[in-house]
């Protein structure tokens, strides 16, 4: 099978990520189970992380174990990767003594250097531009939760960060509507976004006018991971983007809550929305650990009859 990256969400088709979908569904349901399923015994995922994660690591670490592999875990800081060796030269030599590689870096380019020169797929844990295994787990939590997200409002609320990002990608794979609000300054930068068009999302000056209506509010953090430094900042700017109850009361009153974690309690959303009865976000961040397992599955092994 030719090597398979996972690079940006829409480097897998509609039919391709229907079908990771569906392997969640089973995986998920054989571990909660606990009937052992080991399809990647003797295989090695290798993880490289340049940015800090709780979820990421655990996720992918403790998902290759269940699927019967080991998981590896480097730090640039404590490898040669810290000291200067060129990109392309650790992914040869990294590729040649794994299976798969995960990568959370910083620059898009970094991860896309590595996959060019690796001898296997190479999955994107996080990047400045893009967080595509998170969306997956978003799109199938909203799955899981209310059945097919075609044709749905999704509602931004917040910075037009690396996730934001992939949910405009997402909405161009699935067909479904993303309705983005950013204070002034922050707005989505289409070709930085990847985005081909702009028939699936809209962009609004008044967040409550974004959530009105929406399938979905999900928000994120105000100062990601390399902005610290501008957080007095932009805890002035978006002082009105918090997602809070009035917000999910003009939302439909099935909406759910989605956060990718860690959260703010009191920034970016009330603590009475993300605790509350529209908030999905514990089973959302469960289902890291299904979705990457099918995943992993899919890029090794592709389809299983």
């Amino acid at each position: 099978m030719p090597i398979k990256h996972f690079l940006r969400f829409n480097d897998l088709t509609r039919d391709e990520l229907d079908y990771v979908f569906a392997r969640t569904r089973w995986i998920k349901n054989e571990f909660k189970a606990y009937r052992r399923y080991w399809p990647l015994a003797d295989r090695t995922l290798v993880m490289i992380f340049e940015k800090a994660s709780t979820r990421t690591r655990l996720s992918f670490e403790a998902g290759m174990q269940q699927l019967g592999g080991s998981a590896i875990y480097l730090n640039t800081r404590d490898s040669q990767l810290g000291r200067g060796e060129p990109v392309e030269d650790a992914a040869q030599v990294i590729s040649r003594m794994s299976d798969v590689v995960m990568i959370r870096t910083f620059e898009q380019e970094i991860i896309e250097r590595f996959a060019r020169h690796s001898r296997v797929p190479v999955i994107n844990g996080l990047t400045n531009e893009y967080h595509p295994c998170q969306i997956l787990a978003d799109i199938y939590t909203y799955i899981e939760q209310r059945g097919s997200i075609q044709g749905k409002t999704v509602a931004w609320i917040g910075d037009s960060n690396n996730v934001c990002n992939t949910w405009l990608q997402a909405a161009e794979v699935f067909d479904f509507n993303v309705h983005v609000s950013t204070p002034p300054g922050y707005e989505v930068e289409p070709e930085r976004a990847g985005l081909y068009g702009t028939d699936h999302y809209e962009e609004f000056a008044d967040p409550m006018r974004a959530a009105r209506g929406a399938d979905l509010v999900t928000t994120d953090v105000w100062t990601s991971m390399g902005f610290e430094a501008e957080n007095e900042e932009r805890k002035r700017d978006f002082a009105d983007w918090q997602v809070d109850t009035d917000m999910m009361a003009v939302a439909k009153p099935d909406a759910l809550f989605m956060h990718c974690l860690p959260a703010h309690r009191g920034e970016e959303v009330a603590a009475e929305v993300i605790d509350g009865p529209h908030s999905v976000v514990w089973e959302e961040a469960e289902n890291r650990l299904h979705v990457q397992k099918a995943l992993l599955e899919y890029l090794l092994l592709g389809r299983i009859e």
